[in-house]
């Protein structure tokens, strides 16, 4: 007779689409948050044998154990196994500094139980330099073609994520096209004053020393590469809305779009 306090049914689950996908959430969701697996397993109150069969797709996890395990990681039980887009979906977000991408990406990736990426983080991890260090010692062409290894990079891993790109990236066509085409693009839409006040609120006064145009010069900039932003494939004003606003706003329009995709 089975144990009715047991963590999952005691059947063949080999090969179960569903359990692989909620095992290709759990892990990206424990690593974007840096968690061993005993630390998940202590959080979610599931063991820790059961979790490693969760996370091989292997378990077959009750209902009340799968809403443990997600509202440990922060989620819902229907975000970890609904299933995923027929392609392997990596959502690109971009926008200049101060957009918000860096705070928006975990919060979207978390939504979408997959990794987020932060473009440069990898870039600066493969030069061993800082991205300063790196513009001073090679200049902006190295940059752009270490950006594009990176993209491959990322494209070649077949795997769903959230990436951040730089706020220059649509300054390189090739690389924006590759975006365009193997990626959904999400512009995070913000006025200049949203991105000079998100910019000096975490600590960086850097546009305005010794630079009384940065203002002036930041509405150039946006000018310039909003026509270029506007060819994403979805835009989202984050003026006046909080972070948990603005991954609802994302998330519903990615669900709007891949109904279009599907109709």
């Amino acid at each position: 007779m089975s144990n009715p306090n047991s963590e999952g049914a005691q059947r063949n689950t080999e090969g179960s689409p569903l359990l692989e996908t909620l095992a290709h959430r759990v892990r990206a969701l424990r690593e974007n948050l840096s968690w061993t697996r005993s630390q998940l397993a202590e959080r979610s109150g599931l063991s820790l044998r059961f979790l490693a069969q969760v996370e091989t797709g292997d378990g077959n996890i009750s209902v009340l154990r799968l809403e443990a395990l997600a509202q440990a990681l922060g989620t819902t039980a229907d975000r970890l196994v609904r299933p995923r887009a027929q392609r392997s979906e990596i959502v690109t977000l971009v926008g200049l500094r101060g957009a918000g991408k860096s705070t928006i990406g975990p919060l979207l990736a978390r939504r979408l139980g997959c990794p987020f990426v932060e473009m440069d983080a990898l870039i600066t991890e493969a030069s061993g330099l800082t991205l300063d260090q790196l513009f001073e010692l090679h200049g902006e062409r190295y940059y752009r073609r270490l950006e594009q290894d990176t993209l491959r990079t990322i494209l070649a891993r077949g795997e769903p994520a959230v990436v951040a790109a730089a706020g220059g990236v649509v300054n390189e066509l090739k690389t924006w096209e590759v975006l365009r085409k193997e990626t959904t693009v999400v512009w995070l839409r913000a006025s200049p004053e949203d991105h000079w006040s998100r910019v000096v609120a975490q600590g960086d006064r850097r546009p305005m020393t010794d630079h009384p145009a940065a203002m002036q010069q930041l509405r150039s900039i946006l000018d310039e590469r909003e026509p270029v932003y506007g060819q994403a494939t979805i835009t989202v004003d984050t003026s006046w809305k909080v972070p948990e606003e603005i991954a609802d706003d994302v998330e519903n329009q990615l669900s709007q779009f891949r109904h279009e995709l599907a109709d």
